[in-house]
């Protein structure tokens, strides 16, 4: 029995020893390639989670559903419209939140692939404003006069091939309240995509993703900024965790901010 019990534990040895050594060894895991990740996220309906950067109610307390007086109401908004009262439009904020979810999922897009981002904005109340929360963003503003042909004739205006912004946002589409912002035209002509604030007189025929909303109120204007900035930031971020590049226009930001508080 002795001799029986070692020639079973030496087999049972011999056994495991023989089917650990044929084991197939495991193959490290490359890196997934970056044609697929980007594949996968644009496959993806909001990958980055936008629609729950803010609420319906958000909207209403920063009072995006103001527009102007009915006079002044464009044809081409009337989509967007839920009715009047006393005389002035108010928007359908359902609506509005529906084609801002859709704005900033294409910002946070733009921003994961590394794209040049431009605010613009010509009211002078929310200037500061805009070039704050741009700078935080580590991207680019312009809320000075637009002289045309800056970006049709840009080659010739500053003397050398220039790198055209990939999605310029307006925090308002108008120069003033009859004339539409030169920028729009140009954009649409050099086929960069836009995202617009449109207001009841505006006309949203040449935005790419337009936004139905009030473009006046500061309090409307800084939700639209801190959104804005948080889906570019979001898509930063999401690029720095998959691929590992951090944005230098970010820690450019910082070190100027770092150099005004000193």
């Amino acid at each position: 029995m002795l001799l029986n019990s070692l020639r079973r534990n030496v087999g049972l040895s011999l056994f495991r020893y023989r089917s650990q050594s044929t084991a197939p060894a495991v193959a490290p895991t490359e890196p997934e390639d970056i044609a697929n990740i980007e594949q996968r996220i644009l496959n993806h309906p909001d990958y980055f989670e936008v629609h729950n950067l803010f609420t319906v109610r958000d909207l209403f307390n920063a009072r995006v559903h103001f527009g102007h007086k009915e006079g002044s109401l464009d044809d081409r908004m009337r989509p967007y419209i839920y009715g009047s009262r006393l005389g002035h439009l108010l928007f359908d904020l359902d609506k509005t939140a529906s084609h801002l979810r859709d704005a900033l999922n294409i910002t946070a897009h733009v921003a994961f692939r590394d794209g040049i981002i431009c605010f613009f904005n010509r009211n002078a109340l929310n200037a500061h404003l805009v070039e704050k929360k741009a700078m935080e963003a580590g991207e680019f503003s312009h809320t000075r006069f637009w002289r045309g042909g800056i970006f049709t004739n840009s080659n010739i205006q500053f003397g050398a091939i220039t790198r055209l912004p990939d999605l310029c946002i307006f925090l308002n589409t108008q120069n003033n309240v009859l004339t539409q912002h030169t920028a729009v035209r140009d954009c649409a002509k050099m086929a960069i995509p836009t995202v617009g604030i449109v207001d009841t007189n505006c006309n949203p025929n040449l935005i790419t993703y337009p936004v139905p909303g009030n473009d006046d109120s500061p309090a409307s204007v800084e939700l639209y900024c801190e959104l804005f900035k948080s889906a570019i930031l979001r898509g930063k971020q999401k690029r720095l965790e998959l691929l590992g590049e951090a944005d230098p226009k970010i820690h450019d930001a910082d070190k100027a901010k770092r150099k005004t508080k000193k």
